[in-house]
């Protein structure tokens, strides 16, 4: 489904900001949040909790080697992203005045291969061509410290990788044949393996747990604002965390909203895609964050450090500041 027919719909919703304080939200227009924010403004969700939120859906491609979102909250053109925290801490690094206020979830994928593949795990990635979004993406990212530190390899070096700039070249290049698997991201998994003929050869979420030595479900992916937002508007930041737990309790023991997120967000209409996406949503989102988390993340990403090294991850620290739990908590 286009982007403009996404934003038509959910701009059917919008309704008008009043005199209510207004938080600019900037996503993907392919990726997961999208359900969350059209539920918020379907249920009038952020109104309840006196703010308004305004979405624009924007491209996931890239712009001055970052992605779409990321530019958009740098440059000031938005105030509320998600991007995974090995991103955040990366752009922090590099001078970023953006913060980590909220979990979204574990927001990775899957190897995708044809059904007739040759690949069945790990191990067999060496001598195949790879897709993946860029090489710093989570996803290969964790796939490069699994193979180093459970089987003595690391596939940039022994399988070769190859960027497609965005998640839709991305899945472009496995259906032409370019590439041999794609590490694509979990939402369009179920687009891809219901419709056939391919397959998910593993999902990376099994990865981000192992490595993170945890049963606890980590976010990989955080909702960030500026620096300068958040100072200005604390309040509005909070009113956000809560109109966000509302939206996931909706979606995670309602079934209905999943038929209109279908209806009006999914390329396919399938029900059996629309059931994939919802059941794979319900367990990659995390309502909420604590310290234990926070500290899982951190164990998670020194795990990282130490086997993929500095160069995988582009980042050798998580800044001091990058999570700020205070900023939507009750």
């Amino acid at each position: 489904m286009s982007i403009e027919s996404q934003q038509t719909a959910i701009d059917e919703q919008h309704g008008d900001a009043g005199d209510l304080p207004v938080m600019r939200a900037r996503f993907e227009h392919n990726g997961s949040p999208r359900y969350m924010l059209y539920t918020i403004k379907r249920f009038g969700l952020d109104h309840d909790h006196d703010f308004h939120l305004d979405v624009e859906l924007v491209s996931d491609e890239l712009e001055g080697g970052m992605e779409t979102v990321e530019a958009r909250l740098q440059d000031g053109d938005a105030d509320l992203i998600d991007i995974d925290y090995i991103s955040t801490a990366r752009e922090r690094a590099e001078g970023a005045s953006i913060v980590a206020i909220h979990p979204y979830g574990r927001t990775v994928g899957g190897l995708v291969a044809h059904e007739d593949t040759d690949i069945e795990g790990l191990t067999d990635l060496p001598g195949h061509r790879i897709g993946v979004v860029r090489r710093v993406d989570k996803n290969w990212i964790l796939v490069r410290a699994a193979c180093r530190e459970y089987h003595g390899f690391d596939p940039e070096e022994e399988a070769t990788s190859i960027e497609a700039g965005s998640k839709v070249g991305l899945t472009e290049m496995l259906h032409e044949g370019e590439v041999d698997a794609v590490l694509q991201f979990w939402p369009i998994v179920p687009e891809i393996t219901e419709r056939g003929p391919y397959e998910e050869v593993f999902p990376v979420s099994e990865l981000v747990q192992r490595l993170s030595g945890t049963d606890r479900k980590l976010p990989i992916s955080t909702f960030l604002t500026s620096e300068g937002f958040l100072a200005e508007n604390p309040e509005t930041v909070r009113r956000f965390g809560r109109a966000y737990r509302d939206a996931v309790d909706l979606l995670v023991e309602d079934d209905e909203p999943w038929e209109f997120v279908g209806d009006h967000l999914m390329t396919y209409d399938d029900p059996a895609i629309v059931r994939a996406v919802r059941d794979g949503w319900r367990d990659m989102v995390v309502r909420d964050w604590n310290d234990e988390t926070i500290d899982g993340m951190y164990q998670l990403f020194d795990h990282l450090l130490d086997v993929a090294g500095p160069e995988a991850l582009g980042v050798d620290h998580i800044p001091e500041g990058t999570f700020r739990p205070e900023a939507t908590s009750e």
